[in-house]
C-alpha cells in the first residue's frame, strides 16, 4: 500500500477538452488534484503525442489515435494494441508513472487493460487497484446504435455480467441509473436462462475478485460549476446578441437544448415538441440547439419539414457563450430519458433557467418535481410543460429557486471531494483484503456462482 498520497491514472476515449459532460468531469478532477495535493494523470486520444501540465499535480497525456470508424466519427479512439503490445505508448506511460490506481472509463476498446493486468500480463507494472468508471449504460448504447428491445438488453447484460464485472476490482457509476446495469447483469430474475457454468468459467478466466459484486460498486454523481453557470449572467445585451446570432424574432419565446445531436440523446423528441408548439398562435416558440453530432443534418431536415424556421442549430458553443445563453433562455429542454447523469440540465438549473426533462434516467439524481418539470418524453407532454413554464410565473419562480438550491448542493467541488474520498475508501478496502482481489490461482478454482453470484451478502 502506498505510504504517500495516492497516484491515479485515468484512461478514456471520451475526452474533448472544451466540451461534453464527461470532459467537464475530468477537467474538474484535474483541477481538484491541486486542492487535494494528489497526483492525477489522464490519458486520452489526440492527433499527436503530447504532454500537458495542468497544474503541479495534474497532467494530460495525449496518445495519437485515429477517428472512430463507427458511431460518432468526430471522436478519436485509442485501441487495444496501444497498450497490449510491448513498448506500446500507453504501456510506456503507465510504467513511467507507476500508479496506485488505474481507472478505465470505457467499456469497449480500453476495457481489456483490466483483463491484461488482472491476469499478470503486465508484471512490470505491479498490481495497482483497477477501477472501471461507468459514465453510460451499455444497453442504452446498444439500443441506440445496434439493436434495441430484448435482444439488445440480453447482449448488454451478458457483456457486463460475464466480462466487465469480473475484469475490474471496483466499479464506480455516475448515477444510480447507470449503476443499476451492473446489478441487472447479475440479477437472477432478469437472467433466468443464463448458463451458470459459462458464467462461472468467465469469472474464473478473468480472475475475478472473490468479493461480492455489491461490495465493489459505488455511485459518485457529478457536479456543476456554479461559479460559471449562474443567473448573474442574465442581461439584455446577451439576450439581444443571442437573438441576433440565431435570427429569431425579438419577441420569441426562446427554448434551449445543449448537447450532442446523436441517436442516444433522443433528438427526435425535439422535433416532436416543436411540431406541437408550432401551431400556437399566442406565442412564437423557437428552439436553439447548442451542439453538433451525427444527426445534425437529420434534425435540420426534419425540423424544416415539421416546424419550418422553428429550430435553429448554433453548432458548438464555447463555455462562456453557453453559460450566457443558459441564463438568457426562457426554457431549457432536455429530451433524453436514458441520460446517464446529465450535466447540461444541472448547468441549466444553476443558471436559473426553468428546466423541462423526462421523468427517468440519471437526471433523477438531482432533478425532482419541485425543482424542474419532469414529464413523459412525448412531444405533447413536453409542450404542455413548456406552456406551463411560461404562463405560471409563481410556479416558475418557486421551481427556479429550488433548482438554484439544488445546484448549490451539487457543485463540482462537492463532487470531486466525494470522488476522491471514494478512491481512498476503496483503496483501503482493496489493501485490507488484497488476496481476495489479487490471488489469481485461488480465482481459477473458486465457485463464483455458488459462493457469490447466487447469494446476497445481506441475507
Amino acid at each position: 500500500m502506498s505510504s504517500g498520497p495516492i497516484k491515479s491514472v485515468h484512461i478514456t476515449n471520451y475526452y474533448h477538452k472544451n466540451s461534453g459532460g464527461i470532459s467537464t468531469s475530468f477537467n474538474n478532477l484535474l483541477a481538484a488534484a491541486e486542492r487535494h495535493q494528489r497526483q492525477v494523470r489522464l490519458i486520452v486520444p489526440g492527433e499527436s503525442e503530447t504532454v500537458e501540465e495542468i497544474n503541479e499535480f495534474a497532467k494530460i497525456y495525449c496518445v495519437p489515435a485515429k477517428y472512430s470508424p463507427l458511431f460518432d466519427k468526430r471522436y478519436r479512439i485509442m485501441m487495444p494494441w496501444q497498450y497490449m503490445v510491448k513498448d506500446s505508448i500507453i504501456r510506456r506511460i503507465l510504467l513511467e508513472e507507476k500508479p496506485d490506481i488505474i481507472e478505465v472509463t470505457d467499456k469497449y476498446t480500453l476495457s481489456l487493460l483490466g483483463v491484461m493486468i488482472r491476469t499478470n500480463n503486465f508484471k512490470k507494472l505491479g498490481r495497482p487497484m483497477l477501477v472501471h468508471f461507468s459514465c453510460e449504460r451499455m444497453d442504452d448504447n446498444v439500443g441506440s446504435f445496434l439493436t434495441g428491445g430484448k435482444i439488445g438488453k440480453w447482449f448488454a447484460r451478458r457483456v457486463i455480467g460475464n466480462y466487465t464485472m469480473p475484469s475490474f476490482d471496483y466499479h464506480i457509476a455516475n448515477s444510480v441509473y447507470t449503476a443499476e446495469e451492473f446489478f441487472e447483469s447479475l440479477d437472477r430474475e432478469k437472467n433466468e436462462r443464463r448458463n451458470k457454468a459459462f458464467l462461472n468459467w468467465c469469472w474464473r478466466f478473468f480472475k475475478s475478485p472473490r468479493v461480492h459484486h455489491s461490495e465493489r460498486i459505488r455511485v459518485c454523481p457529478r457536479g456543476v460549476d456554479s461559479v460559471n453557470f449562474t443567473p448573474d449572467r442574465r442581461s439584455d445585451v446577451v439576450r439581444a446578441e443571442m437573438i441576433e446570432r440565431s435570427g429569431v424574432p425579438s419577441d420569441a419565446t426562446i427554448l434551449l437544448y445543449a448537447g450532442r445531436i446523436s441517436p442516444e440523446k433522443n433528438i427526435g423528441l425535439l422535433v416532436d415538441v416543436m411540431k406541437e408548439l408550432a401551431g400556437d398562435t399566442s406565442r412564437d416558440y423557437r428552439l436553439l440547439v447548442a451542439g453538433a453530432g451525427p444527426r445534425s443534418d437529420w434534425l435540420r431536415q426534419q425540423g424544416e419539414k415539421t416546424a419550418p424556421g422553428k429550430i435553429v442549430q448554433l453548432g458548438h458553443l464555447d463555455k462562456e457563450t453557453l453559460a450566457n445563453y443558459y441564463a438568457n433562455a426562457d426554457v431549457f429542454i432536455h429530451p433524453n430519458p436514458r441520460e446517464p447523469f446529465g450535466i447540461a440540465p444541472l448547468e441549466a438549473m444553476a443558471s436559473g433557467v426553468p428546466t423541462v426533462a423526462p421523468n427517468a434516467g440519471g437526471i433523477l439524481s438531482y432533478a425532482t418535481n419541485e425543482n424542474a418539470w419532469l414529464v413523459e418524453p412525448t412531444g405533447k407532454q413536453f409542450a404542455d410543460a413548456i406552456r406551463e413554464v411560461v404562463s405560471d410565473e409563481q410556479l416558475r419562480n418557486l421551481k427556479v429557486e429550488k433548482a438554484l438550491a439544488t445546484a448549490r448542493e451539487n457543485t463540482r467541488e462537492a463532487s470531486t471531494d466525494r470522488l476522491y474520498a471514494t478512491y481512498d475508501e476503496i483503496y483501503a478496502d482493496f489493501h485490507s483484503r488484497r488476496e481476495l482481489f489479487t490471488d489469481v490461482e485461488a480465482a481459477k478454482e473458486y465457485d463464483f456462482v455458488t459462493e457469490l453470484l447466487s447469494t446476497d451478502p445481506k441475507e
